[in-house]
């Protein structure tokens, strides 16, 4: 009999295949992990997003940095959603092909081979927060995905072409949260 994990037994090796469902490669499927740590100088976890990165504040992005990106990323890939939107899901921000050795975005400027993709408001690069004036604050969720492939995503790509692309190929996430009221 096989290993136990939870309280299913496995097969023998290669059985279950890996964590991408291919039952020709000998290898048991991968767990993802949280270890990647996501964070911000500019603000903290659940706290407020300063006025200069809001759309009318001034529109900078936030810098951002990472640590904990596990073996075998190929790719990194960011989102930022308000699922708070009167319309529901709103994008913010998406940036593909950021490399697995680099550590962070700064202010306002992307590294050279990172691919902006298009917000919600159908521009590239960074929307800053805009709810409705009055609303109790909105939530900005920055998930950062730690991929083992090059996801061959570029410019102009949306949160759903990204989140398809890393589906069963993630090997950790790690998540900020800013808030934002007018």
């Amino acid at each position: 009999m096989g290993q136990q994990q939870g309280d299913r037994a496995l097969g023998p090796k290669g059985v279950r295949g890996t964590s991408r469902g291919d039952p020709s490669i000998d290898e048991p499927p991968r767990p993802i992990a949280s270890g990647l740590e996501l964070r911000s100088s500019a603000f903290s976890d659940g706290t407020l997003i300063p006025e200069r990165y809001s759309r009318q504040g001034g529109n900078v992005s936030p810098p951002l940095e990472w640590t904990q990106v596990p073996d075998g990323t190929e790719e990194l890939a960011l989102v930022c959603e308000d699922p708070d939107a009167p319309g529901g899901d709103f994008t913010h921000w998406v940036v593909t092909n950021l490399s697995p050795e680099s550590s962070g975005i700064e202010e306002d400027r992307l590294p050279r081979e990172a691919a902006p993709g298009r917000n919600g408001f159908g521009d590239i690069g960074w929307a800053g927060p805009q709810p409705p004036v009055g609303d109790d604050a909105h939530r900005y969720f920055f998930r950062l995905y730690a991929v083992d492939r090059p996801l061959g995503l570029g410019e102009g790509v949306t949160a759903e072409d990204v989140r398809a692309a890393v589906d069963g190929h993630t090997l950790a996430t790690g998540n900020l949260v800013g808030l934002f009221a007018r």
